[in-house]
């Protein structure tokens, strides 16, 4: 009996933790996020040889990001160029990935003010990482950080913030919230992908 009553414990308890472990990944049935967080990390690993030093990868990956010390024409390789373009092509969408900064902002105003949302098509439109978007929200509902969380919600209020002040508050979580699923999601989507759509024009 009492064999029993661990085993089922035990089986809850995995259950559990399977639920509170969504890999929000999978969220997209064309398997484009698993393809290019993959492409991420095999760039990172290759370009900084710090051998399976997760945390001190994405840490110096980071530091030179908010130090602008980054060299954007080693790092990224061919694959991940090719899937920023496949992003940036989908990014007039508003449920992708990335939408455009105009209408990210628009929709906050809009939100509080009930007005109608409007676009300048005359002007060259930026892009900005839809933190209100369903992947982010994912991210956001299953990490057990509340700094990171925090960080979220900071960023779903004003898109436009630069990549180098979000990969410093990043960098400073403590390594036992930085080192984890979400939190590493997120850098390689918000913070090299975003980058990547703003040079992919610099390659072949």
């Amino acid at each position: 009996m009492l064999l029993f009553l661990s085993l089922f414990i035990s089986i809850i308890g995995n259950t559990q933790t399977s639920a509170e472990n969504f890999d929000c990944l999978k969220i997209d049935n064309q398997g484009l996020l698993k393809q290019s967080f993959t492409s991420f990390e095999k760039d990172l690993f290759a370009h900084y040889k710090f051998n399976n030093d997760t945390i001190k990868t994405y840490r110096t990956f980071l530091t030179e990001v908010y130090n602008l010390s980054i060299n954007l024409r080693k790092l990224p390789s061919q694959n991940s160029i090719r899937l920023a373009r496949i992003y940036k092509q989908k990014a007039t969408d508003r449920n992708s990935l990335w939408v455009l900064l105009s209408q990210y902002d628009e929709e906050m105003v809009a939100s509080e003010e009930n007005t109608t949302i409007k676009t300048d098509t005359d002007k060259e439109e930026v892009l900005t990482f839809n933190y209100r978007g369903g992947f982010i929200q994912c991210l956001k509902n299953n990490s057990t950080s509340e700094s990171f969380k925090d960080i979220i919600d900071m960023l779903e209020y004003d898109g436009n913030v630069s990549p180098s002040l979000i990969a410093q508050k990043l960098h400073d979580l403590p390594t036992e919230e930085f080192n984890s699923y979400e939190v590493k999601s997120f850098i390689a989507f918000d913070i090299y992908y975003s980058i990547l759509l703003v040079i992919e024009k610099a390659f072949k």
